[in-house]
C-alpha cells in the first residue's frame, strides 16, 4: 500500500483560522480521504449518527457526509469520504489551509444510544466511518460491543484501530481473504448468532446491498436491526424530497426522519433502484472532471 500522505496545521493556528478551513488532511486508504475542518457550531452540537452537508464552492453540488468525530475544544469536525465521483474528487483536491464554502449541520436524528446489552456493529467500506461514532457511544453507555468490519481487500479497511478500541470483540472480513475472514460481514454475523451470542440489537452501515443482507440474516431471529441509509440527498432539511425512502409502507425522508431506520421495514429494492437514477449524469460529470484536469467547467462560464 502506498505511503499515507498527511498534512497538519498546528493547534495554535486553529484558533485564528477561518471557519470551514481544512486543518488536517490524510489519505487513509486508496481514494479514501480524511479531513478535519473548523466548524465550531457543528462540533458543539454533534451527536453520533448525524451528518453534515457541504459545498466546496458556489457552483458545487451539495455533499452529505457523516460526522466521524468532533472536537469541542478546537471546534473541528472530522469527515471521511471516498473520491469516486465529480464532487468528492473536487473536495479531495482541497488542501490544508483551503476553506470549504459552507457546511450545514449537524443534520438528521441522532442514533438512539441506550443500554441495549449486547450489540453487534456491522459495517463495510466507508460505512465504517459512520459506524465508529455509534460504536463508541454504545460502548461508553455500557453496552458490550461486537464489531464486524469488512472491505473488498486489506488496503480498503479504514479506522481499524479506532473500531477495535471501542469493541469488546472485533472481527475483520475481506472479500479476497487478504485479512481476516475471507467472505462477507454477514457470514461472520450469522456465525456469531448461531453460536448463541444473544444480540439485543444490530447496527448495520455500509452499501445498501450489504445492509439488506444483514436485515435478511437477523429477521428470522427477530433481532432489533438498525440501518443508516444513504439515499440521494440535496437540501438535507426535508424540503426537496430527493432522499425519500419507503419504510413500513410509508414514505420517509432520510434527512429528517432518519438516517437510521428499522432494517426489517426498509424497502431496499426501491432504495437501490433510486440510487441508480443519475448514473449516466454522474459518469458524464466525472469524464468532464478528468478531461479538464479536475477543474469545474461551470467556473469558466
Amino acid at each position: 500500500m502506498q505511503k499515507l500522505q498527511q498534512q497538519t496545521i498546528q493547534t495554535t493556528e486553529i484558533a485564528t483560522a477561518k471557519t470551514h478551513t481544512i486543518t488536517d488532511k490524510k489519505q487513509i486508504a486508496p481514494q479514501i480521504t480524511q479531513i478535519d475542518v473548523i466548524a465550531p457550531d457543528i462540533a458543539t452540537k454533534a451527536k453520533a449518527g448525524q451528518f453534515a452537508i457541504l459545498k466546496v464552492h458556489e457552483n458545487s453540488e451539495r455533499i452529505p457526509l457523516t460526522l466521524v468525530t468532533w472536537n469541542n475544544k478546537n471546534g473541528t469536525i472530522t469527515l471521511i469520504f471516498q473520491e469516486v465521483g465529480f464532487s468528492t474528487k473536487e473536495l479531495g483536491k482541497l488542501n490544508i489551509g483551503d476553506a470549504i464554502l459552507n457546511i450545514a449541520g449537524p443534520l438528521g436524528k441522532p442514533s438512539e444510544i441506550k443500554g441495549y446489552g449486547k450489540v453487534a456493529v456491522v459495517c463495510g467500506g466507508v460505512g465504517t466511518a459512520a459506524a465508529y461514532p455509534i460504536a463508541k457511544a454504545l460502548k461508553e453507555t455500557g453496552n458490550t460491543v461486537i464489531s464486524v468490519v469488512g472491505a473488498r481487500n486489506q488496503e480498503l479497511l479504514v479506522l481499524e484501530p479506532e473500531m477495535q478500541a471501542v469493541s469488546n470483540e472485533f472481527y475483520i472480513t475481506t472479500d479476497d481473504g487478504s485479512k481476516g475472514h475471507k467472505g462477507f460481514v454477514s457470514d461472520v454475523l450469522k456465525t456469531l448468532i448461531d453460536k448463541n451470542y444473544g444480540f439485543d440489537a444490530v447496527y448495520a452501515i455500509g452499501p445498501p446491498i450489504m445492509m439488506k443482507v444483514i436485515a435478511d440474516v437477523t429477521r428470522p431471529y427477530k433481532i432489533k436491526t438498525i440501518v443508516s441509509l444513504n439515499p440521494i440527498m440535496v437540501d438535507g432539511m426535508g424540503m426537496c424530497g430527493a432522499c425519500r425512502v419507503t419504510v413500513g409502507g410509508q414514505t420517509k425522508f432520510a434527512c429528517v426522519d432518519g438516517p437510521e431506520f428499522d432494517a426489517h421495514q426498509v424497502d431496499f429494492k426501491e432504495l437501490i433502484q433510486r440510487l441508480k437514477s443519475y448514473v449516466t449524469e454522474e459518469k458524464s460529470a466525472l469524464q468532464t472532471h478528468r478531461h479538464e484536469g479536475g477543474k469545474c467547467r461551470c467556473q469558466n462560464q
